[in-house]
């Protein structure tokens, strides 16, 4: 389940990806799966190439692309590689917001 983020930070995430962007959106969410983990960050792509491009520079496996029908593909970032990769990406402020450490 999804929550901590508004319809209009949701739909800027869908028109950076519909221009090409590799565009990032964190939420907190809860899954009992992942009990431990309390926000994900969703990082997508139009290009399946330049997603899996762009995750293989983290070492991310193309397997990992959670494929969608609806054009908004993306990897799933928690725990020790969503804190390393906002890191290297400069997104401090996903960071603070969601108080990711």
């Amino acid at each position: 389940m999804a929550f901590g983020l508004k319809r209009q930070e949701l739909l800027q995430w869908k028109r950076d990806i519909d221009r090409g962007k590799v565009a990032f959106i964190t939420h907190y969410w809860l899954d009992e799966r992942f009990d431990e983990m309390k926000t994900v960050t969703k990082v997508g792509a139009k290009d399946l190439g330049k997603l899996y491009d762009w995750g293989r520079q983290y070492g991310l496996k193309k397997d990992w692309i959670h494929m969608r029908e609806d054009g908004y593909s993306h990897y799933d970032l928690i725990g020790s590689v969503q804190v390393e990769i906002l890191k290297a990406e400069g997104m401090q402020e996903q960071m603070d917001r969601f108080n990711i450490k």
